[in-house]
């Protein structure tokens, strides 16, 4: 049953596709029969807490180990921060800016649990990628880590929009933590209703222009229900590590929402990971549960067979295709089998993957319980098992972008269209083939070729160029760009360096071009087209 919003501020429900262009939504399982009011974050506290229990530890770090009463106190005095400090109602969006942290989860929760509309970012994005995100998704305020708030502050320059900007992971005056202590907890969760909206989740796609999928309370919480139910299957004595950004909703799901409705731990670094680092992690805090992209287990897996790999039992893998050659190093250095999974931000997380038990050889695995997946042709036809085609999905979650147009491309016939291909077995195995479109997936970051195009072509040396994604043993596919230069310019390799650099300071620093080669033109269609197809036959 529907319940009525709680949501006062309705941009984001104003700017949803039309119902005709919306996914259809499957609840048929038990599990997934969500009440119509919920508080996506209340819920998952206290189903934590029902679970686990107060004391048990739920978020670690270095220097910080908070039960699941004390997060939920946290939460609850930056609510009123959020609240009774900034003004700000149900349906404001709140920009949030960090890296994996204690401080960073804690913000999301009390962003959700408040009724605002979270919108995390990438702590490798510049000026330029947050200006985009704040004109598309006009947040009243936003929550930066202390050290990127110069690109965040550039970016609000001309945004009057964005009202507010409070620090977290420092105690300086006037920051989230100096005002939450201040405050104290037993703050009520706004009533939303289970279709008021929780995230906004940006992804750039193939043309580099940033689309914007929503989700909603129900959404998370029937994600929940799935995947981490039927597969993943971690229980409150797991410790969870992992790479993927909180702003990634690969990472957004493993290393926070998951183990809340688990009832489990996360351990979060005080840097980025290293290969190394990540298996010292590993053993040092007795982790049992791990996230990241194949890329990262490939470069893991000598320090696994050298160091071990302590209590870890659960490996799991997305975020770009897992090549077998990968799945068999990492079992052999680890004595894992890696469980594998694809999703995508459109549809929340995973929806195809296997258990290690079920594991087929150079399969990502069999639909998620709740999910209906097939291989179709252009037209939505189901093909024959065993024949190459399209990848359309259908379940408890979909896509929804923000007033945009892209929408008619990704949802049709009610089925959403990941654009990826694959074949499918006799047995429901699907097996991956390459992206549909010319997405660069390059060590489980997502690159559209159009926007490094665009940075590259405002370099004064560079008259057109074309960027591919080339197939890379180490890192799935690597960046490469076709330059055509000006008269006057050479094609050396100081320019080569200086085309990158120029990338690297212009847009999030693995996006540049690993590969820069110099040609006279490029192949384009009668009418203009560039043809990647033809560069990558290069």
């Amino acid at each position: 049953m529907n319940a009525a919003s709680a949501q006062v501020d309705r941009f984001v429900h104003d700017r949803l596709p039309p119902r005709a262009a919306w996914p259809q939504f499957r609840y048929e399982r038990p599990e997934l029969q969500l009440p119509g009011q919920v508080n996506l974050v209340q819920a998952l506290l206290d189903q934590a807490l029902a679970r686990a229990g107060a004391g048990r530890p739920l978020l670690r770090s270095a220097q910080r180990e908070l039960s699941h009463a004390q997060v939920d106190e946290q939460v609850d005095r930056i609510c009123r921060v959020l609240v009774e400090d900034l003004g700000l109602v149900p349906g404001n969006r709140v920009l949030l800016r960090g890296g994996n942290s204690i401080a960073m989860a804690l913000a999301w929760l009390a962003v959700v649990k408040a009724g605002l509309v979270a919108v995390a970012t990438m702590p490798l994005l510049r000026a330029r990628e947050l200006g985009e995100i704040i004109d598309k998704a006009q947040p009243a305020a936003a929550l930066c880590d202390a050290r990127l708030l110069e690109d965040l502050e550039a970016a609000r320059q001309g945004r009057p929009v964005l009202r507010t900007v409070l620090a977290f992971n420092t105690d300086a005056a006037g920051s989230l933590a100096a005002r939450t202590a201040a405050k104290t907890g037993g703050f009520s969760a706004c009533p939303t209703a289970a279709d008021d909206i929780a995230m906004l989740a940006f992804t750039s796609g193939t043309t580099g222009k940033p689309k914007a999928a929503v989700h909603s309370h129900r959404d998370i919480l029937a994600a929940c229900e799935t995947w981490p139910r039927h597969v993943l299957r971690a229980t409150p004595e797991d410790i969870v590590v992992g790479s993927p950004p909180l702003a990634f909703t690969f990472g957004l799901g493993g290393l926070l929402v998951f183990p809340l409705w688990a009832g489990c731990s996360v351990y979060f670094p005080d840097a980025p990971y290293t290969p190394e680092t990540l298996v010292r992690t590993i053993d040092a805090v007795g982790a049992t549960v791990c996230y990241t992209a194949p890329t990262f287990y490939r470069q893991m897996a000598p320090f696994a067979r050298t160091l071990g790999v302590g209590r870890l039992r659960t490996c799991v893998s997305a975020g770009e295709g897992l090549p077998d050659a990968t799945r068999q190093l990492w079992r052999e250095a680890s004595g894992i089998e890696m469980t594998d999974g694809i999703g995508a931000t459109e549809m929340f997380h995973i929806f195809i993957s296997s258990a290690p038990g079920a594991v087929r050889p150079g399969a990502i695995g069999q639909v998620v319980p709740g999910y209906t997946a097939r291989v179709v042709d252009d037209e939505g036809h189901e093909l024959p098992r065993g024949t190459l085609g399209k990848l359309a999905v259908v379940g408890p979650t979909g896509c929804r972008y923000l007033d945009d147009a892209r929408q008619a491309s990704y949802v049709r016939q009610g089925w959403n269209h990941p654009g990826d291909a694959f074949i499918q077995d006799a047995d429901g195995y699907f097996f991956y083939q390459a992206r549909a479109d010319d997405m660069i997936i390059t060590a489980g970051y997502n690159v559209g070729g159009p926007e490094v195009e665009d940075v590259l072509m405002r370099h004064p040396a560079v008259a057109e160029c074309g960027v591919i994604g080339k197939p890379d043993e180490e890192r799935g596919m690597i960046v490469k760009a076709f330059c055509v230069l000006r008269p006057g310019f050479s094609g050396d390799e100081a320019l080569v360096r200086a085309l990158q650099e120029h990338v690297k300071a212009t847009i999030a620093p693995y996006k540049y071009p690993r590969e820069v080669a110099f040609v006279a033109a490029l192949p384009r269609t009668e009418t203009g087209k560039l043809q990647r197809f033809r560069l990558r036959e290069l």
